[in-house]
């Protein structure tokens, strides 16, 4: 089977103003895009609808968090009914920095992950271990158990709807980067783990994209793995070689 490559832009707080933002909408309207690439960008949750609206049709958005509640007294939190009714097609979910700053544990994730596909909305799902459990040799461990409570909640035709994007906490936003073998190993080893906990044909057609510390520079050797589907590009998702790095096949 084949998966069609998949590149995503985390925005995380940035950029600070608007005039930014229509700058980075420029110069993806602008660029000459691989058109076998599925390209989603994660604005702040203040721009995603004024960017959606000006952005060209083949590149999609997805909000960066959203509640598992429908509506109520949340303050602060966006549902997942709300990125429904605004079109929004994705919602990034379990990423490390929630996981880590807003305490965010793998059940929660896999509620938010429950509430968002019964809203319509499919899931960029992150997992990754940090550098101590990596020198432990506890990533795939770590890994599995972060998955095990979103596969519980999960039925097989759901997995269509996610993409699992395995981010070292090690390598994000530090310049360092897992190795091409690193990465295939990890990814290897989720796609195993899909296989044996839901099925064979989950496992084959389920993207596995990397993040951490992705640029121009690393991007065109990490694509050529067996089983990186793409990318989930942080700091260089803000600068015109996330252009290089959605293009990194061709």
């Amino acid at each position: 089977m084949t998966r069609q490559f998949f590149v995503g832009g985390n925005f995380k707080m940035n950029p600070a103003t608007r005039e930014a933002k229509i700058a980075l909408a420029k110069v993806l309207n602008e660029a000459t895009i691989d058109p076998s690439v599925e390209v989603v960008i994660a604005p702040p949750a203040i721009y995603l609808i004024s960017l959606q609206d000006v952005l060209r049709k083949d590149i999609k958005v997805a909000a960066q968090n959203c509640y598992f509640k429908t509506s109520g007294a949340f303050t602060g939190e966006t549902s997942p009914a709300q990125l429904a009714d605004s079109k929004i097609p994705y919602v990034i979910l379990g990423h490390s920095e929630r996981r880590t700053l807003f305490h965010e544990n793998s059940n929660e994730v896999a509620q938010k992950t429950r509430a968002a596909l019964d809203a319509g909305i499919s899931v960029i799902l992150c997992v990754g271990e940090t550098l101590s459990e990596r020198e432990a040799g506890q990533t795939a461990q770590v890994v599995q158990a972060q998955l095990e409570p979103v596969i519980a909640v999960l039925k097989p035709e759901d997995w269509s709807k996610i993409v699992v994007a395995y981010e070292p906490v090690w390598a994000i936003g530090t310049g360092k980067v897992a190795s091409s073998a690193q990465a295939q190993e990890a990814h290897a080893d989720i796609r195993s783990f899909l296989a044996s906990k839901v099925s064979a044909a989950v496992a084959e057609s389920t993207r596995i994209i990397y993040g951490g510390s992705v640029t121009a520079a690393n991007c065109q050797d990490l694509s050529k793995q067996t089983d990186v589907d793409g990318f989930l590009v942080g700091g260089a998702s803000l600068k015109p070689e996330f252009i290089n790095i959605i293009n990194a096949r061709q």
